[in-house]
């Protein structure tokens, strides 16, 4: 009777242990999912506002930069040009450059705060280079040039982040299978804007 009653206890742990199993292996990659889904749009967001501030500065600069400090100053304390239509084009003239042409409208040249212009009004610039979530960690930033197949010499720049740093404390055989995955079709096993070794112009990988 005991052994019996044992064998009772130990086939229904066996089926609580089966279950809990079952039920994990469900409740892991959902709950995966929605946290790399709340993760990967925090970063996409953070890296928009660094192709903002990049582009911006190339507008006063000409080149990029892969200097986070050279940029923060920039962000906090200069300006960029910003050319503004004064006028109206009427229906009947096909393009601005004839409207132009003809006096009905004019160009302005006005210099604007890239801080006003380009972030919201409590943003801590500081805070830009750091990866959301990422216990610290910065974003990769790298700048180059680079000589299209029609022989121009182009600026370019990237900044990135890996998956690693991204989802760090999630489970790591899911971020395993995201960045095999991501090997598979030859593509970064991260988030990144731009790209030092092909122009793109300034493309997101996730666009």
């Amino acid at each position: 009777m005991k052994l019996k009653l044992g064998i009772q206890i130990a086939l229904l742990l066996l089926i609580v242990f089966l279950s809990y199993e079952l039920y994990q292996s469900i409740k892991e990659p959902i709950v995966f999912k929605n946290e790399k889904d709340k993760r990967y749009d925090a970063v996409i967001n953070r890296l928009k506002e660094i192709r903002a501030l990049q582009i911006a500065y190339k507008q006063r600069h000409g080149l990029y930069s892969d200097n986070w400090d050279t940029l923060i100053h920039f962000a906090k304390n200069e300006s960029f040009r910003v050319v503004k239509a004064i006028g109206t084009r009427p229906d009947s003239i096909a393009t601005d450059a004839e409207a132009l042409a003809m006096g009905l409208i004019k160009r302005d040249t006005l210099y604007v705060s890239v801080r006003d212009s380009l972030f919201k009004a409590k943003m801590h610039i500081d805070s830009l280079k750091f990866v959301p979530f990422g216990k610290g960690e910065i974003f990769f930033l790298a700048k180059d040039t680079i000589r299209t197949s029609s022989g121009v010499t182009v600026p370019v720049f990237e900044a990135n982040v890996h998956n690693s740093v991204i989802l760090n404390g999630l489970s790591k055989k899911e971020i395993i299978n995201m960045n095999a995955e991501a090997k598979k079709l030859k593509r970064f096993p991260g988030l990144k804007v731009g790209d030092v070794k092909e122009p793109n112009n300034n493309a997101g990988n996730w666009e």
